[in-house]
């Protein structure tokens, strides 16, 4: 089951974030935007659900005419469990529920399987540019 976070959430939530992309930070070169992403504030503004269980979460911010899939992050030991397609199965459904016709996402380039993993659930690039140090892939998903 898929919960909003509640503020006890916090701390688990900012372990998971940090622990799942500590590999990336060391791949990239750069902190990974999530890691210094204002977690109390999208927790405040109920962006956050997790997974009951609270192995993964993922942070979903209505802007008009999309839901942007601001992060999504599960347990790296966790992983391989389809935690994140069902986190993003979620976000289709909240995007229904809103009444929203798409989800956004962005992710760094170099974060191949994870763009993989984004094509094969449907998301297209729609374009790609550096912000910062970081050359970031946009991704689109038309539901």
């Amino acid at each position: 089951m898929i919960r909003p976070a509640r503020p006890e959430d916090l701390p688990v939530i900012e372990e998971i974030v940090a622990a799942a992309y500590q590999p990336w930070a060391e791949l990239i070169g750069v902190r990974p935007m999530p890691m210094d992403a204002d977690h109390a504030a999208h927790l405040a503004a109920g962006h956050i659900f997790v997974l009951d269980d609270l192995r993964g979460l993922i942070v979903l911010v209505p802007e008009e005419g999309v839901l942007y899939v601001d992060n999504v992050a599960v347990r790296p030991d966790q992983h391989g469990q389809g935690l994140g397609r069902r986190l993003l199965a979620f976000a289709e459904e909240r995007a229904a529920a809103l009444g929203l016709p798409a989800l956004r996402l962005i992710t760094n380039a170099m974060m191949k399987v994870n763009i993989a993993l984004y094509e094969r659930l449907g998301y297209s690039i729609t374009s790609r540019e550096p912000i910062g140090e970081r050359d970031v892939v946009f991704m689109r998903k038309d539901l």
